[in-house]
């Protein structure tokens, strides 16, 4: 690792840790921890959610792919989550008027307190995945570049984020993505600038053996699998849902998805761009381990190489903190049972616990599965098989429908933690593997929800 990118490594966790830190403000609930005291702005919400949706799998795999595939890249990460997000944009108005803060809290009113439980513990397991899945991104990356052991890696970057998240809650993770959604823009704008212009300079004239773009329509019908499987996902994901219940009004809250789902075209755009200019830079061949790694450290100056090294930092621990203040939300809310009718809220010390708690279990999931895809895809699965189906029944209709809830949320749910079991060898079950594990998963939790709404009305 060269000298200059220690440097900036410095400066960008200095400026990481500072913004962090330095938006602490007196907090005595949930809601001042876990929810800024419901008073994010559109502009701010839409620097967060850019920065917390675009991680490791956004610029380290969809550049990989995007240097075999082309185009077709985009169906990986980019084009589920700016479909999410405009999904997300036509429910804020919904969002905004549910009677419960937390998606398990709304599942109880809706579908009763089993329910509840069996969707807190899935989202809790969904968040610790998500940031599993950063985790090994940021193990691997680190692990590369400055030739220290992975777990070694992965245990310093999560500690930095456990500093200023513990620290001021959702304040201190908006203020430090907004640093790091400058960074990220800054390192792929300078990247996709420099590779343009050598190949605009003839500097990267394309051998023979250099692949071809495949187009949009590539890799169908595993890419249309894994988009639908993402987009379902990230659309009842509770990171939105957070954000939005954040914002200080319902005008706020569009703001901040329209801006967030623009930014993040133009970012995958980048990524993709950066991906297929690269390709004769290296022959046509992928480097071994991955793309944006070979280009840091042999092909880039000291500038721009540690500007980009901080910018694939800046994607992993905006979504690595996102993901931990989202599952220390439900801990703390919906396992923990701060929070319910008649208790009181006993302050951000709990929450605190809740943090360290999921950080904990991602840790060691993280230290098991090394593929940041295989943990997305193992994150998504969970989300899209187990709780969209009854999880968007819940946000469009006030009706009680319990038996619909349990049977979807059991059936979905349970398919895919089958399928987890299945993929970590831990159950030898004949299972499809992700993504193709999909239409089996989603099909069941459709079928519970409509035998449970047939056996409620004419019950």
């Amino acid at each position: 690792m060269r000298a200059g990118s220690w440097i900036l490594l410095a400066v960008y966790l200095a400026a990481v840790l500072s913004a962090g830190l330095a938006a602490r403000r007196r907090m005595r609930g949930f809601e001042d921890f876990f929810l800024a005291s419901r008073r994010l702005t559109g502009p701010l919400m839409a620097l967060s959610l850019t920065a917390s949706w675009f991680g490791a799998g956004s610029i380290l795999v969809t550049a990989d792919d995007a240097f075999l595939q082309g185009a077709g890249a985009l169906w990986l990460i980019g084009f589920p989550a700016v479909a999410s997000i405009l999904v997300l944009l036509a429910l804020a108005g919904p969002l905004r008027r549910l009677p419960a803060p937390t998606l398990p809290e709304l599942a109880g009113l809706r579908y009763g307190p089993v329910v509840r439980t069996i969707t807190a513990a899935l989202l809790v397991w969904y968040m610790v995945l998500l940031a599993a899945s950063q985790m090994a991104a940021l193990g691997t990356f680190l692990s590369a570049s400055v030739r220290r052991p992975y777990l070694e890696c992965m245990a310093a970057g999560t500690a930095v984020v456990l500093i200023y998240s513990a620290a001021g809650g959702l304040r201190s993770v908006i203020a430090s993505d907004v640093v790091q959604c400058a960074f990220l823009a800054a390192g792929l704008g300078g990247l996709a600038v420099f590779l343009s212009r050598m190949s605009a300079g003839g500097a990267m004239a394309a051998p023979p053996n250099v692949a071809g773009g495949s187009g949009l329509g590539a890799g169908f019908p595993e890419y249309g699998l894994i988009f639908l499987s993402m987009t379902l996902a990230w659309t009842i994901s509770p990171i939105a849902h957070q954000r939005i219940q954040a914002a200080r009004s319902g005008r706020a809250a569009r703001f901040g998805l329209a801006a967030s789902a623009a930014a993040l075209a133009v970012l995958y755009g980048l990524v993709v761009m950066i991906g297929v200019l690269a390709r004769p830079v290296f022959g046509g061949n992928l480097p071994k381990g991955s793309l944006v790694p070979a280009l840091i450290a042999d092909k880039l100056g000291p500038f721009l190489g540690s500007l980009l090294f901080a910018a694939v930092l800046a994607a992993i621990l905006s979504t690595l903190d996102t993901a931990l203040s989202a599952g220390g939300l439900a801990l703390v809310r919906d396992v923990f049972g701060r929070g319910r009718e008649g208790r009181p809220d006993r302050g951000p010390g709990a929450s605190r616990l809740a943090l360290v708690l999921a950080a904990a279990a991602a840790f060691a999931v993280a230290a098991r599965f090394q593929s940041i895809l295989q943990t997305l895809g193992l994150a998504s699965e969970i989300m899209a098989e187990g709780f969209f189906v009854p999880g968007l029944a819940m946000i469009l209709s006030a009706k009680r429908r319990p038996l619909a809830g349990l049977l979807s949320l059991s059936l979905g749910g349970g398919f895919a933690v089958l399928s987890f079991l299945s993929s970590a060898g831990i159950l030898p079950l004949p299972l499809p593997s992700w993504p193709f594990s999909l239409p089996f998963g989603l099909g069941l939790s459709a079928l519970g929800f409509v035998v449970g709404l047939w056996w409620d009305k004419f019950r």
